[in-house]
């Protein structure tokens, strides 16, 4: 075997230049590709006939796809249907797949046939074309390494792409997902913490409520996001069964008996996740509902997060004719016009970026409808609007967290002012003096512009009592505030 190169040291073909085409065929004839590419003919059909648009299967699908043909040669070598040395050649190039020294070689588009297997027969001819390279053969020959008899053996698109798709989801959703949401959401609970003892006034309806303090406010969110990250996670039970095994329909003709079960064992072996093979191949292959539940979980942890960062827009507004409770951090100028403007920008990037994650499950969910008898054909829109929702949403979590959470303040002269003008907390008199005497207070306070207390006193009540009733740090502890007003 040759030396092993990197991506852009290949040698090439013996007499063609890196300008030059070389010929592969495949069951349609013969193609004209570029000779310094490793991909063959299916690939650069696919090219020309789906060139749409600029969005790319994301390389994660193909880096899931390294431990799929790295298990399947390993399973085969290891029950005689593949010689070793074969089997040998493509673990080591399916490793550089997954270590993405080989990316440039995977330019598909997400708009292709829907079952993905334009992008699976890129790996299979990749793959193949590499591993000829290395045993010194020339590439497009198919020998001494067949893309689909080698590469491809005991597999289909059918079965390969919906595991390669539950791969990369796992992938993403642990390794990027997850620990970003952990971090924002360990911000937040931070700031709950410091924030314990602060008394604001909250809002219902958009209107004055009852007190409740900062930190009380802050440890909503904080919950909020926890559940939505738990809810995320749980799905990952789903996304552990694998197709693979079930080839064209889910009957598993032309893999040997247990190749589902050895392939996923090899592939949690290499991965590290506990991918198990799925108990029922039809269900698998024919729909994408694993997926689409995935991507409903999405949908919660926008939404969440959404709700989050639109508080923090308007509880920083201002900052003289806003809410103004919170001081946000001042990043970069927020006007081209108005000199000293400082907008919540994190906040809406957020905001976008939740929206965009809604949208996109909306699309997850279409596609998901949309098997027809063993086959779910809307694979590459499914996982694209998956892996681009977890991409966006940890890349989003760590920039609220880093330039707008961290750093966040409170404006505590505007929670004091906001405590001391409350009209609402005249509920905390409701249970003393009755709701129909509550209420006529709390009108005459806003109908005149008198404090809640002068109102008070006005329709009878004593100072020792308002004093005693109305104590709002008490109110955010309402045990506390029963003990003080002897109830």
């Amino acid at each position: 075997m040759t030396q092993q190169l990197k991506p852009h040291q290949r040698d090439l073909p013996i007499g063609i230049d890196a300008t030059g085409t070389r010929t592969e065929t495949d069951s349609l004839g013969a193609v004209d590709v570029p000779a310094d590419r490793y991909w063959g003919a299916q690939t650069q059909r696919s090219l020309e006939h789906f060139d749409i648009g600029d969005d790319r299967m994301p390389k994660a699908v193909y880096h899931a796809y390294g431990y799929v043909k790295k298990a399947a040669a390993v399973v085969n070598s290891r029950a005689g249907r593949l010689p070793e040395w074969k089997a040998q050649l493509i673990a080591r190039v399916a490793d550089e797949v997954i270590a993405g020294a080989l990316d440039s070689e995977f330019p598909l588009y997400v708009w292709q046939t829907g079952s993905g297997t334009q992008s699976n027969m890129n790996v299979n001819e990749v793959i193949a074309n590499r591993a000829i390279q290395l045993a010194g053969g020339r590439l497009g020959s198919k020998a001494p390494v067949h893309p689909n008899d080698d590469v491809n053996m005991g597999q289909s698109s059918n079965d390969t792409f919906p595991t390669a798709m539950h791969i990369a989801a796992v992938a993403a959703i642990d390794e990027q997902l997850v620990p970003a949401l952990t971090r924002l959401h360990d911000a937040i609970a931070g700031k709950s913490r410091e924030w314990a003892d602060v008394v604001k006034i909250g809002r219902t309806h958009l209107e004055d409520a009852t007190p409740l303090t900062v930190g009380q406010e802050w440890s909503g969110y904080a919950a909020q996001l926890r559940d939505a990250t738990d809810h995320l996670t749980a799905t990952r039970a789903g996304l552990y069964r694998l197709a693979m095994g079930g080839t064209a329909v889910g009957t598993g003709l032309n893999a040997p008996p247990g190749f589902g079960e050895d392939a996923a064992r090899a592939i949690a072996s290499l991965t590290g996740w506990p991918f198990v093979t799925a108990p029922n191949k039809f269900a698998a292959q024919g729909s994408l509902d694993t997926l689409v539940r995935t991507s409903a979980a999405l949908r919660g942890v926008a939404v969440a997060l959404f709700k989050f960062a639109n508080d923090l827009r308007w509880l920083g507004s201002g900052p003289r004719t806003g809410l103004h409770e919170l001081d946000l951090p001042a990043n970069e100028p927020g006007s081209s016009i108005m000199p000293g403007k400082v907008n919540p920008t994190q906040a809406e990037a957020m905001l976008m970026v939740c929206v965009q994650v809604i949208g996109s499950d909306t699309a997850v969910a279409v596609a998901g409808s949309e098997g027809n008898f063993e086959l779910n054909a809307f694979r590459p829109i499914v996982i694209s609007n998956v892996l681009h929702s977890v991409r966006i949403l940890a890349d989003m979590s760590d920039h609220l967290r880093r330039f707008l959470v961290e750093g966040v303040k409170l404006h505590e002269d505007q929670l004091r002012e906001n405590v001391d003008r409350s009209v609402m907390m005249v509920t905390a008199l409701s249970p003393v003096i009755g709701y129909d005497k509550a209420s006529e207070i709390a009108h005459l306070a806003v109908d005149h512009g008198l404090t809640l207390k002068d109102a008070a006193l006005q329709r009878g009540v004593t100072e020792d009592l308002f004093d005693r009733v109305v104590v709002p740090a008490d109110l955010t502890r309402p045990g506390t505030a029963d003990l003080a007003a002897g109830r």
